[in-house]
């Protein structure tokens, strides 16, 4: 069956830098548009990043533009997000996903189980 299962969270200072990964079996990664969400508690799961199959095309939310690169390797089956210049407020549960279609689209097929991230002020 599917599965994503995401790495390389933690906590970090305000200013600080983290690289997340997430790890695809039991799919054609290279047939999917990847996409990272975060949930803050309290809070519902908001979009942050999403890359195009092919790694030509990707979105972001204004929150992290310029802060956070998503990228892929189609040949390991995995997905990055290279977190810079944390904030306190990119406090949350990191989730990578899979869909079917544009890198704008919010409905996503599959999801891993996340990965936390705290950021100290």
């Amino acid at each position: 069956q599917v599965q994503l299962v995401e790495s390389g969270g933690g906590l970090v200072q305000a200013g600080g830098s983290l690289r997340l990964s997430c790890a695809a079996s039991g799919v054609t990664f290279s047939s999917y548009t990847m996409g990272w969400f975060r949930q803050a508690p309290g809070k519902e799961r908001e979009f942050v990043a999403a890359i195009w199959w092919s790694g030509t095309s990707t979105y972001y939310a204004d929150s992290v533009k310029g802060r956070f690169t998503v990228s892929r390797d189609n040949a390991k089956n995995m997905g990055y997000l290279q977190m810079n210049s944390l904030k306190p407020e990119d406090t949350g549960v990191y989730y990578c996903g899979l869909r079917r279609g544009g890198v704008s689209g919010k409905s996503y097929d599959y999801w891993g189980q996340g990965t936390q991230v705290t950021v100290s002020s």
